[in-house]
């Protein structure tokens, strides 16, 4: 395996997003349908990058898979994300989650001081669930008929992460007013 490199999208990845949908493992794993539309995916690619912070992960010039962070958007919630992650169908089992997951977790932890990343995962994705659950998340319920899958509705974990050393002020100096 080629070594993997990751770094944040561009609208220009937009072909390569559509593509890895296009496959069956990729679109039945998340909420996304198949038939993706590129110009959609251009635009989502163009959203506001930051509260946004969507990453590739390249094997060579080919993007295998992508991840995403994305801000809750409601000042209550600023110190939540939402995480997705998605592999290639060819991908998967290749260590490709993994490296995207670590993308996500030193960005969240070390950068932007999220207090609580949060996810859904089919209850049946297995491979999903055992990455998640390396990287300190809990399931915290249960969603009945949470989506339409190939015909069937499918339940869904909450699952959510919290920072497991969240940032604190610094000791005070001693020195004040200097």
């Amino acid at each position: 395996m080629s070594e993997l490199v990751v770094r944040r999208a561009e609208a220009s990845d937009a072909e390569a997003f559509a593509r890895t949908f296009e496959g069956r493992l990729a679109a039945s794993g998340t909420l996304q349908t198949p038939y993706p539309s590129v110009a959609q995916w251009k635009e989502r690619l163009s959203a506001d990058p930051g509260k946004n912070f969507v990453f590739v992960a390249l094997a060579g010039a080919e993007v295998v898979g992508n991840a995403g962070l994305h801000s809750a958007g409601n000042t209550r919630r600023a110190h939540a994300y939402s995480v997705g992650i998605v592999v290639r169908d060819d991908w998967q089992g290749r260590g490709v989650g993994t490296r995207l997951m670590e993308t996500l977790i030193d960005l969240a932890d070390n950068w932007l001081g999220a207090l609580r990343l949060e996810l859904t995962v089919y209850c049946d994705n297995e491979p999903a669930l055992r990455l998640y659950r390396r990287f300190g998340f809990e399931v915290e319920g249960t969603h009945r008929a949470f989506a339409l899958r190939e015909g069937r509705l499918v339940d869904s974990y909450a699952m959510a992460r919290l920072h497991p050393r969240p940032p604190m002020l610094p000791a005070p100096s001693g020195r004040e007013g200097t």
